[in-house]
């Protein structure tokens, strides 16, 4: 999920005074240059992360659920690197006109709950039925916590449970699991939307980040080879996988003793 609006609203701000500046028709009118060129390169890398998600989507009403998850693993490369390649290039600033926030948004809720959502009512992981009202409930929830104006805290972690139904659902193919327990983790996680807990955002949070970043990376490796080994890897990968996963769930929850200077270690 990029921050770019955030941060490059408070460089444009403090480039010019603390006052906010305008899209007028004037700057809409003036000539594009290179650096207007490689922004908006950046809003249709951000973008192709949509066209990611309909090939998932082909892939899923075609019940490849390898192939949707490759897609979808495509899709979570570009949103992890987008917004670190629009702070470069000053998007904000260069091309106020299009909200590279809202841009991102969209091409989430497409991939991180949509096309995850299709796959549990269509996939046959629970009867359909009940597929359907888990489904349901992933499209609600994820929906209104992507309207929340406090999806992150001050400190850079996610408050709530960010919706990463493309991550849970991956899970749900690897590690066989009985349709009601599906149920409730799907209804925990719906719930854990709107509670005042901590997720980490791996590239954002201070603490332990570069283990966070090298686990990040071990992570992807291994559902890399899960994905090749189509969704039935040796039982090494799973756990590794699921060890990842375990680390990732309760980092935000596990208290932290801060230094003195209120800064996290």
């Amino acid at each position: 999920m990029r921050d770019d609006e955030k941060d490059g609203g408070r460089d444009m701000r403090a480039a010019t005074g603390g006052k906010s500046v305008a899209v007028t028709t004037k700057t809409l009118g003036e000539r594009p240059t290179r650096r207007h060129a490689l922004a908006f390169a950046v809003h249709l890398f951000t973008a192709s992360g949509a066209v990611c998600g309909l090939m998932a989507l082909m892939a899923a009403v075609e019940g490849n659920w390898a192939l949707m998850f490759a897609w979808l693993g495509a899709a979570l490369f570009v949103d992890g690197i987008d917004g670190t390649m629009a702070r470069r290039a000053r998007v904000v600033e260069v091309l106020p006109r299009w909200s590279g926030e809202t841009l991102d948004l969209v091409v989430d809720y497409l991939t991180y709950v949509l096309v995850p959502a299709f796959a549990v009512a269509t996939s046959g992981l629970m009867p359909f039925w009940m597929g359907v009202a888990a489904s349901a409930a992933i499209l609600l929830t994820s929906a209104l916590y992507f309207a929340d104006t406090t999806m992150k805290t001050d400190d850079l972690y996610f408050q709530g449970f960010p919706a990463v139904w493309n991550l849970v659902v991956f899970y749900f193919f690897l590690v066989p699991l009985n349709a009601w327990v599906i149920a409730g983790i799907i209804a925990l996680l719906s719930v854990a939307t709107f509670l005042p807990i901590k997720f980490v955002h791996p590239f954002r949070v201070v603490r332990l980040r570069l283990l966070t970043i090298g686990l990040l990376a071990l992570w992807a490796v291994l559902a890399v080879v899960a994905v090749i080994d189509g969704l039935h890897p040796p039982g090494w990968i799973v756990l590794g996988l699921c060890a990842c996963a375990l680390y990732f769930l309760l980092f935000g929850l596990i208290p932290w003793r801060r230094l003195r200077t209120g800064r996290e270690a």
